[in-house]
């Protein structure tokens, strides 16, 4: 049996400048799933993503996902795309499976917890205090920096990482620590800075953008107080969960945030197309 993509519309042409097809996925011309292709809206046209792929149950199992995604790797090759990357639900085990054995690579995992009613305590001699102006810029400068250097670890291009990175902050702080809805915060231990957090207080739920103890200050435990910090903010402004984003390879986060109860909802994978 041959499984093959077949276009079920053209080439599109979306408002955010990206590319994007749909095709069927058919079994010696009988549709048994689907494909929807684009390119990405932020590392732009050399990047492909999938939108979509799913095979219809009766014919799972059978491979035919497998050479579904080989096809549309070399759909998107012919759009001069050097790298694709897809979202995998934490409950898709198949998929995940799938995509691994494709070659394709963790580069960061959406983790998530539900908040009670009750704010957590910090440790004695920690307390949180909002970030000033004055601790503002040169916070927001290495932050700008530190995420970018993130993504270059990981396969981004320089050039890539770095406008993902200013854009990303003048899209979330445009007015910078009075953004609303924006905690940006400091954690002091018996009055002395130690570490930094900030957290986005959503409709659909609190979410850390960045948690990070001085390198001074590590492996005194004021990780763990910092992301107390978060979760007795995000309760006190009426949360009901807290989620964040970690970095595959980042071990001493993975496990701080496993310790506390967070658990994946979404793994982000990638792979380079030579």
């Amino acid at each position: 049996m041959t499984t093959t993509l077949r276009p079920t519309e053209p080439l599109q042409r979306n408002a955010d400048g990206t590319r994007s097809r749909r095709f069927q996925v058919c079994v010696n011309g009988r549709p048994v799933g689907a494909v929807h292709l684009g390119t990405h809206p932020v590392f732009g046209d050399a990047v492909a993503r999938f939108l979509d792929l799913r095979v219809e149950e009766p014919d799972r199992r059978r491979g035919r996902a497998t050479v579904a995604a080989l096809a549309a790797e070399e759909v998107v090759r012919g759009w001069g795309c050097r790298r694709i990357e897809a979202t995998v639900p934490a409950d898709a085990a198949a998929a995940f499976r799938l995509a691994t054995a494709l070659g394709y690579v963790v580069r960061n995992r959406n983790m998530a917890k539900p908040l009670g009613d009750t704010p957590p305590v910090l440790p004695e001699g920690s307390v949180g205090r909002p970030m000033t102006d004055e601790e503002f810029g040169p916070w927001l400068t290495r932050n700008k920096e530190e995420y970018a250097r993130s993504w270059i670890a990981r396969g981004v291009p320089e050039a890539e990482a770095r406008a993902k990175s200013e854009r990303d902050h003048t899209g979330l702080l445009p007015e910078g620590r009075a953004t609303p809805g924006m905690l940006v915060s400091v954690l002091e231990h018996e009055g002395t800075p130690v570490g930094t957090l900030w957290l986005a207080l959503r409709e659909d739920g609190a979410f850390v953008f960045d948690v990070e103890a001085d390198a001074a200050h590590r492996g005194r435990g004021h990780g763990r107080s910092l992301m107390l910090l978060a979760e007795a903010q995000a309760v006190t402004a009426g949360q009901r969960s807290i989620g964040l984003n970690v970095f595959a390879g980042n071990t001493p986060a993975e496990r701080l945030y496993e310790s506390l109860g967070y658990e994946t909802t979404l793994y982000a994978v990638y792979k380079h197309l030579v």
